[in-house]
């Protein structure tokens, strides 16, 4: 029997059961939205409008910009739409594309904060190869190929998962459609080839992680021996807004699905959920622009010529 023919729908996991709190949720999700659009969209246009951000490291921040507004987009407006309407509901196709779209971005941001952390390493560490190892040609050809590989993951992953019969059961213990949570319903032993699947992509990321920290315990030694306060203060200032970032997705990623079974329960799947997928696309914008002095500067020129006009 075909997954088609046997599933239509899935239900997914509510926020709340009482009405009151589920227009809570659809409020509080659309100002985070809002805020998460409002944010990046800022982030995109000063570093696109100003020429003086026209460098590798802006280049790569616009990116991860555009991933992060991609991937709140993913989860977050069905989410609310089914706490506006009272559902649960999600067709298998829209569920397809929800796991193939997650996937895509979320694992293209960690393959571009990879090479962002390559971009700091260069810049840091071997400042006078930094015109010829990331000159635009080779910028554009790394962001595409983190965009690529983010693509290819997503294609495989979700290709093997709604490859597998799925039981009658359709209902998923969390708020998006994720693997884990298809694997569950799924009925056949078949589902080994996707666990396969996954850990030869943890094997992928754990590889990426190895990079950005071996990437930083060579910056900080560099910087460490800088004799002026000054020119370390500068060096830490370009990196310490990346780093956040990389922790922050990390850290969020790895409690959600390395947390001990024993404290696994939906409610508490459902927080997490919302810290590494809600959380990061809206801190990440004002993670880089407070601590950074050239998107401040870009920024408030850009809204200047704005009130001008």
């Amino acid at each position: 029997m075909s997954n088609r023919s046997s599933i239509t729908q899935f239900l997914l996991l509510a926020f709340a059961d009482r009405r009151e709190l589920q227009l809570l949720h659809f409020w509080l999700f659309l100002g985070i939205c809002l805020a998460a659009l409002l944010a990046n969209g800022l982030i995109i246009t000063t570093i696109a409008c100003d020429h003086h951000l026209h460098t590798p490291m802006y280049f790569f921040l616009l990116n991860l910009s555009l991933l992060d507004l991609a991937s709140i987009s993913t989860t977050v407006p069905k989410s609310m739409a089914n706490s506006l309407w009272n559902t649960r509901a999600i067709s298998y196709q829209g569920c397809a594309a929800q796991l193939f779209f997650l996937m895509f971005f979320i694992s293209a941001e960690f393959y571009l904060l990879t090479v962002m952390s390559y971009d700091r390493y260069i810049a840091i560490c071997k400042p006078l190869h930094y015109g010829t190892l990331l000159g635009s040609r080779a910028c554009v050809h790394m962001a595409a190929a983190a965009w690529g590989s983010g693509f290819l993951n997503a294609l495989l992953h979700t290709a093997n998962t709604f490859s597998l019969p799925l039981c009658q059961c359709n209902v998923l213990d969390q708020s998006f459609c994720e693997i884990p949570q298809i694997l569950k319903v799924s009925c056949s032993h078949s589902y080994l080839r996707e666990l396969g699947v996954v850990v030869f992509t943890l094997f992928l990321a754990f590889g990426c992680f190895v990079f950005i920290v071996v990437s930083y315990v060579q910056i900080f030694r560099v910087v460490l021996r800088i004799p002026s306060e000054q020119g370390r203060h500068k060096a830490f200032s370009t990196c310490l807004p990346h780093l956040a970032v990389v922790s922050l997705f990390v850290s969020t990623a790895l409690f959600a699905y390395l947390k001990p079974p024993s404290i696994s329960y939906p409610s508490l799947d459902l927080v997490v959920a919302v810290l590494y997928l809600v959380v990061p696309p809206a801190v990440n914008p004002l993670i880089y622009s407070m601590r950074n002095r050239d998107i401040k500067d870009a920024l408030l020129k850009l809204l200047q010529r704005t009130q001008i006009h």
